[in-house]
C-alpha cells in the first residue's frame, strides 16, 4: 500500500468520523430543540358551520430534564384550541409521565382525544447510531409506565381513543371520532371501529399513530373527513393516490430520533368549493381517485 495511499484513506476515515461526528451533534443538541407549531386551515366542515380550532400534538419524545420542550409546550395554551388532539409518543424515559403532565398544563382541562404510539409502550434503548444506517431492525424495548400517562389523561377529561368510538360536541361542533392503537407494531384493529360515522356529525375524526396506509384506507372508506397521526395530518376528501397518501400539512420540526416533533393547530372551516380543487390537486398528481 503506497503512502499516498494510506494518507488519502486516512483523510477519509477522518472526514467520514467528523461527518458522523457532526451529525450525531446535531441531532442531540439542536434538531431535538427545533419545535415547530404550523398552522393550517381545513375546509371539512359544512357551508355554515361555526369553526373549529384544534390543536394536534405528537411525538413529544418527552426526557424528564427537557427543559426547553417543557416550557414550549406549556406556552401552546396560548392558542386557546377548542380540542386538543395527542397521537403518541408522549414518552423517552421511564420518569417522562410527570414530566409530560405539567407540560401540557392547562391544555389537559380543555376537551381531548388519544391513541398512545411506539414509545409509550417501549423506552428508548442507547443505540450506535452507525446501526441506523446498517441495521434497519430499530425495535426499541423497555417499559415505560404507559398505564400512569392513560391514567393522568382521563382523569383529567381526556379520552382515550384506542379501539373505540365516541361522539362529543365541542364549540357548538358535533364530533364522530374513532382511534385504534399503534399500526407500526401491528396492535391496530380497526375492526373493532368499524363502519361508517354517525352521518349527523359534523365532523368525522380519525385518530391514529404511525399513518398506515392499511389504516388510512379503512378510516376514508368508511367517509371520515379527517384523519390525524403522528407524522401528517390527512383530509381524506381530497384525492388518493394509488401509491400512497398525500399529506396536507407536515409539522416541520424534527425530533432527535428524525421524527416530527411539534404541534399542528388545525382551523376547520367550511369548504370553499375552488380551495378544495386546488387542495385536491396538490394532494396528489399520479392515478388519483377521488374519495367524496
Amino acid at each position: 500500500m503506497s503512502s499516498q495511499f494510506r494518507t488519502n484513506l486516512t483523510r477519509t476515515a477522518l472526514g467520514a468520523a467528523g461527518a458522523a461526528a457532526l451529525g450525531i451533534g446535531y441531532a442531540s443538541g439542536i434538531e431535538r430543540n427545533a419545535f415547530a407549531l404550523r398552522e393550517v386551515t381545513m375546509p371539512v366542515l359544512a357551508p355554515g358551520s361555526s369553526s373549529l380550532r384544534v390543536l394536534h400534538l405528537s411525538d413529544l419524545h418527552m426526557m424528564p430534564n427537557q427543559r426547553l420542550k417543557q416550557n414550549w409546550l406549556r406556552e401552546l395554551e396560548g392558542l386557546d384550541p377548542d380540542l386538543v388532539v395527542n397521537t403518541g409518543d408522549n414518552l423517552s424515559h421511564q420518569r417522562s409521565v410527570p414530566a409530560v403532565v405539567q407540560a401540557l398544563g392547562d391544555l389537559l382541562a380543555r376537551p381531548g382525544l388519544f391513541v398512545f404510539g411506539s414509545n409509550d409502550y417501549f423506552a428508548p434503548k442507547p443505540k450506535n447510531p452507525l446501526s441506523y444506517i446498517f441495521n434497519k431492525d430499530k425495535r426499541i424495548t423497555g417499559d415505560p409506565p404507559w398505564g400512569d400517562l392513560r391514567a393522568a389523561f382521563t382523569e383529567r377529561g381526556w379520552l382515550d381513543m384506542t379501539h373505540v368510538r365516541r361522539e362529543l360536541e365541542v364549540a357548538g361542533i358535533r364530533i364522530a371520532a374513532a382511534g385504534v392503537d399503534d399500526p407500526h407494531l401491528k396492535r391496530d384493529r380497526y375492526d373493532t371501529v368499524a363502519g361508517t360515522p354517525n352521518p349527523v356529525a359534523q365532523l368525522k375524526l380519525g385518530l391514529t399513530h404511525s399513518p398506515e396506509p392499511r389504516v388510512l384506507d379503512r378510516f376514508a372508506d368508511d367517509g371520515y373527513d379527517l384523519v390525524l397521526a403522528a407524522t401528517r395530518t390527512v383530509v381524506s376528501c381530497a384525492f388518493r393516490s394509488t401509491a400512497r397518501w398525500s399529506p396536507t400539512a407536515r409539522s416541520t420540526g424534527r425530533g432527535s430520533r428524525g421524527r416530527p416533533s411539534g404541534a399542528h393547530t388545525l382551523s376547520c372551516t367550511s369548504p370553499r368549493a375552488s380551495a378544495l380543487r386546488r387542495g385536491r390537486r396538490r394532494a396528489s398528481a399520479a392515478a388519483p381517485r377521488q374519495l367524496c
